[in-house]
């Protein structure tokens, strides 16, 4: 294929769902700190316990050790945390995208437009949820309208939706 022929869907928006993408890296880079720490810690109490091993120099052994393993540390924090928030970025897309378009669609939806099935993008997650919604909705997108007489599309979506998530009607 030409190259003009293939398309690619490039993301326009940096972060999708910003404060669930966010949640979710900060939460691969708190794991991945205690991670870290745990594994210094371990270090140290093992060559703890080899110094004290020793005949002679014990003192100096663990003098020495502790600047090499803060160094160590330091490095890993430095190597590991950042690239643990890059690929936490790039891995939720695949979960913020999707609840993205979701909530697109189930907006239009309630608004009473009749947009078309959607598509995700292949390697997205939840995509048995997003058939789930093409085929729960499609009755109310259909052309020819059930609706019964004198009730609009958003009374038809509204009637569908749990009562305490529906606003209170107002008096005219």
């Amino acid at each position: 294929l030409p190259m003009a022929a293939k398309q690619t869907y490039r993301r326009r928006k940096k972060l999708i769902k910003p404060r669930l993408q966010l949640k979710l890296t900060l939460t691969f880079v708190g794991l991945s700190a205690l991670s870290l720490l745990l594994q210094f810690i371990l270090f140290q109490n093992t060559l703890a316990e080899a110094a004290l091993d020793l005949p002679h120099d014990s003192d100096v052994l663990l003098g020495a050790t502790n600047g090499l393993l803060a160094h160590v540390l330091l490095v890993s924090f430095l190597a590991f945390l950042p690239l643990t928030f890059l690929v936490g970025i790039l891995t939720t897309f695949r979960i913020a995208g999707p609840i993205y378009r979701f909530e697109q669609f189930l907006s239009a939806v309630q608004r009473g437009e009749r947009p078309p099935d959607f598509r995700l993008r292949r390697g997205d997650e939840l995509m048995d949820l997003a058939a789930l919604i093409n085929a729960a909705t499609e009755p109310l997108r259909k052309e020819e309208s059930s609706v019964p007489e004198g009730e609009t599309d958003v009374d038809a979506v509204q009637s569908l939706t749990p009562r305490e998530s529906q606003p209170e009607p107002t008096q005219s």
